[in-house]
């Protein structure tokens, strides 16, 4: 995906973080960066804890002590090596690199283009100047083409078992390349973990924690993690957690890879049953979908769960940069066929992402009358929509009579798209539901109701592309913000603010809404890049606001989880 990104234009005030990029950066220069991240203490009631489901928490979190470390792995195969030799530079210089290193992950810098803050070698270990971007799944100087080339001479089944998120790719004794499972690949730490979560089983008193946590131990081990998907579908508990390799954005040659991460959470269980009645529209949100009738599904899985919590402590790729607000899991399309997914809303990280980058945004982006709109529920309700268009529009597609899916079609476009696709259908999807009624007792109706949602997307827009252009978030949002300025629907305003056209938006959401739909819907890997070429850019009166905010708001959150470590005591 990098290599297509390339010749883009990038966020100057982030690339431009350390003077030269070839260069290790300097003591002065990590500073600055590290100021990128506000502090953010993250705290979470465990009053009403169970002692059971207290203990089994304290086990939780060790077990995610394990997930940084497999993540580490997955991320680059001289990551553990390199943070152990950071470990032992106590100069000033050294912990700057160590915290540097920690908040990424690696030596390279997530807002930054993922370049490296470290020299070209370091205790002997070479560190490449960019990550690389099949990270450890696949053998380090093995091309695309010819890993594509031989995953297309494969038979049918092994194909699968090559592309399937839970396999890496190594070169053999015959140099030849071979598929190994992630349970034969990381089994002394998988073991670990499955020691740890069975202990976890055993302390807590509720019955579908206790499954879930039995069948993510087998699974670990087995490799087939499809039982232990459907337990965690129809997990209701206190204590809520997510443990496992999930995503494959770190798998940036393919996108098929999953990482490792841990989410250990407190169900918020006032704020979940204020946001289920969401999930008695989904089908009718399916069935108005801007989408040619015959690529909707008329059938949407069962209602899938929607919770809210309140993160404890995050781990591996669910703490790693920019901090994830919500997540909708799992990405097995067997699982969304007949279940759809499950939406995870961390509120406590939204409110203090809110708190810390988007409302001292808003004053430097939004016209002075419009930044009154700024609104948290607002906020926390598109995260919400975003999460659940996941789980609608197409997730199967047919070429020549075969059956595939967007995700294998779109390859490496496919993240930035689904991504998009999530923001503009979620807000397609609220003003819907807005024009519908039905959204009356939970952000308002009428005119003050729409011009809190779309200044609040357009404030929030501004926070994302904050990021820089490295992530399939940011790329995603690009295309929103490019796409809607080209339709008037955001308009940039001559003392360089930005407004939102109120007759304009709504045509133009449905517009782009229907383009992301269409593509997904036909697997068009062709299309797909093309709207990226045009889009993914940072445009010069863009850039001038984001230049405004560099010295100014934190791109991000850096959570200190105060919760955790007073139960790991």
């Amino acid at each position: 995906m990098k290599k297509f990104l390339a010749p883009l234009v990038l966020f100057a005030a982030v690339a431009g973080a350390y003077a030269n990029a070839a260069e290790p950066a300097t003591l002065a220069q990590l500073n600055t960066m590290a100021k990128r991240f506000a502090p953010a203490e993250l705290k979470a009631d465990t009053s009403k804890l169970s002692k059971g489901d207290r203990a089994a928490m304290a086990k939780l979190i060790e077990a995610a002590r394990i997930i940084d470390t497999l993540q580490l792995r997955q991320r680059w195969a001289g990551n553990e090596a390199l943070w152990a030799a950071l470990q032992k530079d106590n100069s000033e210089l050294g912990r700057a690199r160590q915290n540097a290193f920690w908040l990424n992950k690696g030596p390279w810098s997530s807002l930054d283009d993922n370049g490296s803050f470290m020299p070209a070698e370091y205790a002997g270990i070479k560190i490449p100047a960019k990550k690389p971007l099949g990270a450890n799944f696949y053998p380090e100087n093995a091309s695309k083409e010819a890993l594509e080339g031989w995953m297309n001479g494969l038979p049918a089944a092994q194909k699968a078992d090559a592309q399937w998120f839970f396999t890496v790719i190594r070169t053999g004794p015959d140099g030849k390349f071979k598929t190994v499972k992630y349970s034969e690949e990381y089994r002394p730490d998988l073991e670990k973990l499955a020691k740890l979560l069975r202990e976890a089983a055993a302390l807590t008193d509720n019955a579908s924690l206790k499954k879930f946590l039995s069948l993510r131990a087998d699974a670990f081990l087995s490799n087939d993690y499809l039982a232990s998907d459907f337990a965690w579908m129809d997990l209701d508990a206190p204590v809520d957690v997510t443990i496992g390799p999930y995503e494959t954005y770190n798998d940036e040659l393919f996108g098929y890879k999953a990482a490792f991460e841990a989410y250990v959470s407190i169900r918020d269980q006032k704020e979940t049953q204020k946001l289920a009645f969401f999930g008695k529209h989904l089908q009718e949100l399916e069935d108005n979908l801007p989408l040619a009738k015959q690529y909707r599904n008329p059938k949407v899985g069962a209602i899938a769960p929607m919770v809210v919590v309140n993160q404890v402590y995050g781990a591996g790729d669910g703490n790693m940069g920019v901090q994830t607000a919500a997540y909708n899991l799992p990405n097995d399309e067997r699982v969304i066929r007949e279940r759809g997914s499950k939406r995870v809303m961390l509120k406590n990280v939204q409110e203090a992402k809110f708190e810390s980058t988007l409302k001292p945004i808003s004053k430097l982006v939004l016209r002075a009358q419009d930044q009154k709109d700024l609104d948290f529920d607002s906020f926390f309700t598109h995260i919400l929509a975003h999460e659940i268009m996941h789980g609608l529009g197409p997730h199967t597609t047919k070429k020549n009579g075969k059956e595939s899916t967007p995700r294998q079609d779109l390859k490496d476009t496919y993240s930035t798209i689904e991504e998009a696709k999530a923001d503009i259908t979620g807000l397609w999807a609220l003003g819907y539901m807005m024009d519908k009624g039905l959204l009356k007792d939970t952000l308002g109706q009428g005119s003050l109701a729409e011009r809190k949602l779309y200044n609040t997307f357009l404030a929030s827009a501004f926070r994302t592309l904050h990021f820089g252009l490295t992530s399939s978030h940011a790329r995603g949002m690009a295309i929103q913000m490019n796409y809607l300025l080209d339709k008037g629907a955001f308009v940039a305003n001559s003392d360089g603010t930005f407004s939102v056209d109120f007759k304009k938006i709504k045509g133009a959401v449905a517009d782009l809404d229907r383009d992301f739909l269409t593509i997904e819907a036909t697997g068009d890997y062709e299309a797909a890049k093309a709207m990226m070429a045009k889009y993914v850019v940072i445009r010069p009166e863009v850039q001038k606001a984001l230049d405004r905010l560099k010295s100014s708001v934190p791109n991000d959150i850096r959570p200190n989880f105060v919760t955790a470590a007073s139960l790991a005591k």
